[in-house]
């Protein structure tokens, strides 16, 4: 059999499987597992995501946090890699989290757990497109001031200008045939590879001895300079490596458009996820040999991100921009990325009219066989987000924290909804048998301590202005979600009805047809709003 047969079997093979889900296939199927995989790894961007987030580690322990806490928390971010892998291989669709919420939890409640689970995706998807994009833009920024010498200092307006733009490109970008992103990924997987690379080898290489670290400091110094006790404080630390791997459900939105979904996906996330933290451990024992002791004058320095001020210490002016352009591309490609992945999570939940404008989000260009409306849906509402920066740095990091506790509530659900919600179901091709349920125990109690953990303010005696207002956006977007649910007449329980069936009935497999409305069925115009 020829490789373009073996690729057409493939195919049909998914669009099959995909029916059998009651979904008819809309989309192409682009991306190979290989690519799949390269896609769930960039998406991580462990250096580009690390210069984002590495403040929360230094003040907050030090060197003995950024090692020993990325070591502990690895055991737990793995189980949800694992959890998500293995229930990713039941059900790849695009609409993925929500679809697995509903068949798997009891018809009582299926409908609204999968409402809530939709909507919690959608808006940590939707954020974690703006961090992104926000992070890439205050990079860019970052490396203009050393360029300049540490003689400028960017606006927010300034911050903000060059945010849209960089969401407009990756709007344009995710505009076109998916083959473009697809094919990519086999250099931003080698770009990525070799950054690591360069920081865990390259950087100890080239760091001035006066810098260096010796290993009772590397290892065991703890430097909290922060106003919680030390004990509280390395747990703070604990949102490095939270805020670094994330999106372990990127991949599966893809699902749609990858060939052998079934195996591709789980592997892909929990391939990704095992590979990122082995890098990151390494990547933060680097950091610590080659940060000198002098953290305070790393989180204070004009450059304003800690990353780039220990590559500037090191490397120098040249060596820290080269390798800051490196960080700023991979950034740049985890935007792209990542909003593939929330327009087909967005196309998905439209497809079942849970959203607002379903009607008209919900729709591939034939063309191209991209669901453009819900990219274009998808950037309009990162822009929104990204307007908050001009209320405070406090405003737009509740609204980013959005990326971890949204993500964190669509996880938890499903993966409870396996074990108790009461159903028995097939299991994918991906399977950890006896295992299968502590890891998902241990996945769900992680992320409901940790939940709590980032709504905590950074220091014990806050202010109005030093509230940590995660919880009020995170309760804020759940809250106006379940009131609209539960509207009188017009609210989602009287016309959503979980997935629909886009294909004949006779072509859904019988335990997943309980429940399921066909597309055609009448609903409210509030639908289609």
């Amino acid at each position: 059999m020829s490789s373009t047969e073996s690729q057409s079997s493939s195919a049909d093979q998914d669009a099959a499987l995909l029916a059998d889900l009651g979904y008819k296939q809309e989309l192409r199927r682009h991306f190979s597992p290989f690519e799949i995989f390269s896609i769930a790894f960039s998406i991580v961007g462990l250096v580009s995501a690390f210069s984002s987030v590495l403040q929360f580690a230094i003040p907050n322990g030090g060197p003995a946090a950024m090692v020993w806490g990325w070591t502990f928390c690895s055991i737990f971010l793995a189980t949800i890699g694992f959890a998500l892998g293995e229930i990713a291989s039941t059900a790849p669709t695009s609409g993925g989290l929500y679809y697995m919420t509903f068949m798997f939890s009891s018809p009582k409640w299926r409908c609204f757990l999968s409402w809530i689970v939709g909507y919690a995706n959608t808006i940590s998807n939707i954020a974690s497109v703006a961090s992104v994009d926000w992070g890439c833009a205050v990079q860019i920024m970052a490396a203009v001031s050393i360029g300049l010498d540490l003689d400028f200092e960017a606006t927010t307006a300034q911050t903000f200008g060059l945010f849209c733009g960089l969401l407009i490109s990756h709007g344009l970008i995710n505009s076109v045939t998916p083959r473009l992103i697809a094919h990519l990924q086999t250099l931003f997987v080698a770009v990525n590879i070799l950054l690591c690379g360069a920081i865990i080898i390259a950087l100890p290489a080239a760091t001035p001895k006066e810098l260096r670290n010796e290993a009772s400091f590397a290892f065991g110094g703890f430097v909290n300079l922060s106003r919680w006790s030390d004990g509280f404080a390395f747990i703070v630390s604990f949102l490095t490596p939270l805020w670094t791997l994330g999106a372990f459900d990127a991949s599966l939105h893809l699902s749609e458009e990858a060939t052998n979904a079934s195996t591709a996906i789980p592997y892909a996330i929990i391939s990704s996820t095992v590979l990122s933290l082995i890098f990151g451990w390494g990547i933060n024992v680097a950091l610590v040999f080659c940060m000198g002791k002098d953290l305070q004058g790393i989180l204070d320095s004009p450059v304003g991100q800690p990353m780039a001020t220990i590559l500037l210490n090191s490397l120098g002016k040249i060596g820290a921009l080269v390798i800051w352009s490196f960080v700023i591309l991979i950034q740049y490609a985890i935007g792209a990325g990542i909003l593939a992945s929330c327009s087909r999570q967005v196309f998905a939940f439209s497809r079942d009219g849970g959203l607002p404008l379903s009607r008209w989000i919900y729709h591939v260009d034939k063309r191209i066989y991209v669901p453009v409306r819900a990219v274009w849906f998808s950037v309009m509402l990162c822009v929104m987000l990204g307007a908050l920066s001009f209320a405070g740095p406090d405003a737009i990091n509740a609204i980013f924290s959005l990326v971890v506790t949204g993500q964190y509530t669509a996880y938890s659900i499903p993966i409870a909804a396996r074990f108790l919600g009461g159903k028995e179901l097939k299991r994918g091709p991906v399977s950890f048998g006896r295992l299968s349920f502590p890891i998902a125990a241990v996945a769900v109690v992680w992320m409901t301590v940790m939940t709590v953990i980032i709504m905590f303010p950074e220091n014990p005696n806050p202010g109005v202005g030093d509230m940590n207002y995660t919880c009020v956006v995170q309760g804020g977007v759940l809250a106006l979600a379940t009131i609209y649910y539960f509207l009188p007449k017009y609210g989602g329980m009287h016309w959503f009805k979980g997935p629909v069936v886009t294909v004949s009935r006779e072509d859904i497999a019988p335990n997943v047809l309980e429940g399921r409305e066909k597309e055609e069925v009448e609903v409210p115009s509030v639908k289609g709003q």
